[in-house]
């Protein structure tokens, strides 16, 4: 009798909490990547969008980067399901089980989905003196320069690092890959010359590019974009890579237990702010791709998520590499 008392009290706790959710306290979004890189710009404008459907709540962003994503998405798999801590990451949640040995949870049973968030392009970019103006010449470049070649990423199991396997793969020329702490140290580094080339997200290359702080010679998507600073760019396959197409994603997450209540008004605040005329404006500044499609329903996102799972698994067992 005690117990069942008990499971009955623990029942209605969850149920008032549900009900005057979310004024007990600020939600936190973890981001298991560094400050200033792209995934933490889309998580604090995400943040500031979803603040008014959520009734003006505090939301605040925790940076916990490591061990290709996993250790944030640990942080947020063991928290309290009380929908206070969030995760925003990106396709890392697909790479994930391939690429980290020993992962501490699993993706597909420990988490709640709450929606995609949007699409990112990738752009391949060079430090500003390379001998090359346009993907011909860098081809070339890259021909006349194997075993010499170094190779930027944000770190094992980032977008960058990702994209960089894929490129590998497709020109068939091996290079020296530099792994960063972070995606805005590498890009420091490419700016100053110190790596040759990176192939990374919009939302940290538009503005370097807009600047002329770095060459760029294409883009990943199948369509050239139509961002102002990149629609002369032409695609990688337009350029000779036949087949070749990378998007990052960016979706939201919650623990595995939060309360169905929570997790709709959460999905609901989410489908707002996808619609919030300045997100859009912010995003497509960045060159990404906000996401109006089914995707934003959690089922979806979690069957779009399964089958990025089963298409990027055999690219990363074949690259061998690990984030232990």
């Amino acid at each position: 009798m005690k117990k069942s008392l008990i499971l009955v009290a623990a029942a209605l706790s969850f149920a008032a909490t549900a009900q005057t959710y979310p004024t007990a306290k600020p939600i936190s979004i973890v981001v298991p990547f560094a400050a200033g890189g792209p995934t933490d710009r889309v998580a604090r404008d995400l943040a500031e969008a979803m603040r008014k459907p959520l009734g003006g709540v505090s939301i605040v962003i925790e940076n916990a980067a490591g061990a290709g994503s996993s250790i944030g998405s640990n942080k947020v798999a063991k928290a309290n399901p009380d929908g206070y801590t969030l995760l925003l990451t990106h396709i890392g949640m697909a790479t994930m089980p391939t690429l980290v040995r020993n992962l501490p949870f699993k993706v597909e049973s420990d988490f709640e989905y709450l929606g995609l968030v949007n699409d990112v392009p990738m752009t391949l970019v060079a430090k500003p003196m390379i001998a090359a103006n346009n993907y011909k010449e860098l081809a070339t470049w890259i021909n006349q320069n194997k075993g010499k070649i170094n190779l930027g990423n944000a770190g094992v199991g980032s977008a960058s690092h990702l994209c960089g396997l894929l490129f590998q793969s497709a020109v068939q020329v091996d290079m020296t890959t530099v792994p960063y702490k972070g995606t805005a140290p590498a890009m420091t580094d490419l700016i100053g010359g110190q790596i040759d080339l990176m192939c990374d997200q919009t939302t940290n290359t538009t503005s370097q590019i807009e600047a002329k702080k770095i060459k760029v010679f294409a883009v990943t998507t199948a369509q050239r974009l139509h961002t102002p600073a990149l629609k002369d760019l032409p695609t990688l396959q337009e350029s000779g890579l036949k087949g070749f197409e990378v998007t990052i994603w960016h979706g939201l997450y919650a623990p595995k237990g939060t309360p169905t209540e929570i997790l709709t008004k959460l999905n609901a605040a989410l489908k707002v702010a996808l619609k919030d005329p300045d997100f859009i404006k912010k995003q497509e500044g960045l060159g990404a791709v906000v996401v109006t499609d089914k995707r934003m329903e959690p089922a979806e996102h979690k069957k779009f998520v399964a089958a990025e799972i089963a298409k990027l698994s055999p690219i990363i067992k074949a690259a061998g590499v690990y984030a232990d």
